[in-house]
């Protein structure tokens, strides 16, 4: 797989290396916004959803699901209220994976420095990104496109930005520009 500027990966229909491709892809160290910075105008064949795969998905349209919401509102003046809400999140991480948090006390203005701050991340130069790519899970800062690259039958178009803040953060400064 070459990336270049202008260029779009080349796939063969028969000589098709996904093995290949997907390491080309992953050794760049860039991610997708790096894939996409180059100006490329096609996805390329490892990012392809398997017709079968797709079609399977899209038959379940009638299951409407919910993203848990768990209101942590008086989570810390009343005990019993607590244990519910240890509850909810138990049950929601073990059901889910993941849960929606409300009444947490994080004012807006944190929550938009956030983003801001994960964007700035991705707007970095590539070679400052690439100091982070990585899937080592001792790491306390993580970048990558790995989740699942070589396991699933398509590469997911996203890429991962991730930080452990306890016990021990390392602070790392990141360029303005």
């Amino acid at each position: 797989m070459v990336v270049s500027k202008n260029s779009e990966i080349p796939v063969p229909t028969l000589d098709y290396d996904r093995a290949s491709e997907l390491k080309a892809f992953d050794d760049t160290k860039d991610g997708v916004k790096g894939f996409v910075d180059t100006g490329v105008t096609k996805i390329p064949r490892i990012f392809h959803q398997p017709l079968d795969e797709f079609e399977k998905d899209s038959t379940s349209s009638s299951t409407q699901l919910g993203v848990p919401s768990i209101d942590l509102e008086d989570v810390h003046k009343d005990p019993t209220r607590r244990k519910v809400v240890v509850e909810k999140i138990r049950e929601a991480s073990e059901t889910w994976g993941f849960f929606q948090i409300v009444n947490h006390g994080i004012p807006v203005s944190v929550l938009e420095e956030m983003k801001n701050g994960v964007l700035s991340f991705y707007e970095q130069d590539s070679e400052v990104k690439r100091e982070l790519y990585t899937c080592d899970p001792i790491r306390p800062l993580v970048y990558n496109s790995k989740f699942d690259l070589y396991s699933s039958p398509a590469a997911n178009w996203r890429d991962t930005f991730y930080g452990f803040m306890a016990p021990h953060p390392q602070v790392l400064k990141f360029s303005s520009s």
